[in-house]
């Protein structure tokens, strides 16, 4: 898809090495992820478990079981070949990786796999599932973290190591930090437990602070005479204390809790649990080895997924058509030529590709996905918008039949009114909140529903949206702009529509997002 607000979370993804000598593409396909791989089938099955072994010792630990995605809603993984192909994708050296979480299309692109020892694992996996964990935390709950506690809890899961009889160990030190907890000046714990609350990165203190982040969080986990104060804090923030505030009501004297977090980092020996794997519990691992056009497809699939501008959408759509070609009788070929030719603007050429792929393969969600973008962009120039998109949205309706819970279906209900104008009806208002739950970590997403509730006056629902937003540890610009929106609610009232100026920055950002469906962050 052409992304207009794409932004990266940059990782360097060292911990898997591509086998020049391999020529096969494998899918791994478990309850939360998909995998593609130009690897062996052992490697891509080892870091799959690796992966589900790390969301199961998440809800082990946070007690919170998150429900299984829908298919299309699982983070889907692209190996896509060394530096020098990372960085030809993002267009920039010093990015080697990238997620973008978004309803129905959450993708990360990592360097080509062939795994080390798992107990081994370096920096750029420790990258990986510190963003992974981020994507977890908020699918289990929307609450608005204060910044130190988002982070500080990725940092403490994305330590994590697997050992080879299927245990995991979580909370190991975060060694990565080791420079800034030891060599960047302190921050202090008043300090730490507000940072970013302002909406300011204070570049004073960043150089400590994912460091000391780790550090609290790791010392309320273990400590045996702060046993309950993490989950207290929490609970208070959770009631609308400040995070100073409710430091005080869960800690206690912040100084001596300063004196403690002092004397936990002189130790020598800290602890770390061991979760054995009777105690974790994964589903099946499925290996599908693609079939010779779907791999051939391959690279083009993952630059069109990656996001495209028009010129770039015009190169790739003549290979896409070339080795369509060459495989006129593969849906995977075709789908992934429909999606080139919506990224060039060729919407009949794309809902041919999709009609064609899904007579072949009806289960292709991606060709109905495909074609309902066409059909919409095509309503938008009807004579009869009502009709048109009414008729747009047949593909979105043949998705939602055969997987109940992908999002785009329900998000495109909506917009088959607000796109021409309609007042949406009740049922198609909650279609859209309830792609928002299945998508929690969509952050354009969560606009919209904003703006939404905002016209309907559901304005402590519309800061319930916001909050989270507001309070991104990444601090995104959509985060500034959902700032703004709660200031202005200050004196909203309860039952009272807001007028939501379509031309208004905040209105704009939303449509433009919502139109690629991109949830953007910034590590």
């Amino acid at each position: 898809m052409i992304s207009r607000h794409l932004t990266v979370f940059a990782f360097l993804v060292a911990f898997l090495v591509a086998d020049p000598a391999s020529a096969r593409w494998y899918e791994a396909s478990s309850d939360n992820f998909v995998i593609y791989a130009d690897d062996s089938e052992k490697d891509i099955r080892e870091f799959a478990q690796y992966l589900e072994r790390y969301h199961a010792a998440m809800e082990l630990l946070t007690g919170r079981e998150v429900d299984k995605p829908s298919p299309s809603n699982r983070v889907t993984i692209f190996a896509v070949g060394g530096e020098r192909d990372i960085r030809r994708l993002t267009g920039s050296r010093f990015v080697a990786g990238f997620y973008v979480p978004r309803a129905g299309a959450s993708r990360a692109f990592v360097q080509d796999i062939r795994n080390r020892n798992g107990n081994s694992l370096d920096f750029s996996m420790t990258i990986l599932l510190h963003e992974y964990a981020h994507h977890f935390l908020l699918s289990q709950s929307r609450f608005a973290m204060p910044r130190w506690l988002n982070e500080g809890a990725a940092e403490f899961f994305a330590s994590a190591s697997f050992e080879r009889d299927g245990s995991v160990w979580i909370g190991r030190p975060a060694e990565h930090r080791s420079g800034e907890l030891f060599y960047a000046a302190n921050i202090k714990v008043p300090e730490l437990l507000t940072y970013g609350a302002d909406g300011e990165d204070r570049r004073d203190a960043r150089d400590a602070f994912y460091g000391r982040s780790w550090l609290l969080y790791h010392y309320l986990t273990f400590a045996d005479d702060r046993k309950g104060q993490l989950q207290e804090y929490q609970r208070a923030i959770v009631a609308g204390e400040g995070p100073l505030e409710a430091g005080r009501t869960a800690f206690g004297d912040l100084d001596r809790l300063q004196d403690d977090l002092d004397s936990y980092l002189r130790q020598r020996r800290i602890n770390a649990l061991k979760l054995p794997p009777e105690w974790i519990s994964i589903g099946p691992i499925k290996i599908r080895e693609l079939p010779e056009g779907e791999a051939a497809m391959m690279d083009l699939r993952i630059r069109s997924q990656r996001g495209v501008d028009r010129a770039e959408a015009t190169e790739l759509v003549i290979e896409a058509r070339r080795v369509a070609a060459q495989y006129p009788n593969d849906p995977g070929v075709l789908t992934a030529l429909a999606e080139a030719e919506y990224d060039v603007g060729e919407d009949d050429a794309a809902i041919r590709a999709a009609d064609a792929a899904i007579a072949l393969d009806p289960t292709r969600a991606n060709a109905y996905v495909q074609k309902g973008y066409a059909m919409f962009r095509k309503a938008g120039d009807a004579e009869d918008e009502a009709a048109a998109y009414d008729e747009a949205m047949a593909p979105f309706a043949a998705l939602n039949a055969i997987e109940n819970d992908h999002p785009l279906p329900l998000i495109y209900y909506y917009r088959s009114y607000a796109e021409r104008g309609a007042q949406p009806p009740e049922n198609a208002r909650h279609a859209l909140e309830r792609a928002a739950e299945l998508a929690p970590f969509d952050q354009a997403l969560w606009f919209n529903v904003a703006m939404m509730q905002l016209q309907e006056g559901k304005i402590e629902l519309a800061r319930q949206s916001l909050q989270p937003l507001a309070g991104d540890p990444h601090g995104s610009s959509q985060a500034e702009q959902a700032r703004r929106l709660l200031e202005s609610l200050e004196d909203a009232t309860e039952g009272k529509p807001v007028a939501i100026r379509s031309g208004s920055a905040e209105m704009v950002a939303a449509i433009e997002d919502s139109d690629e469906n991109d949830g953007t962050q910034a590590d």
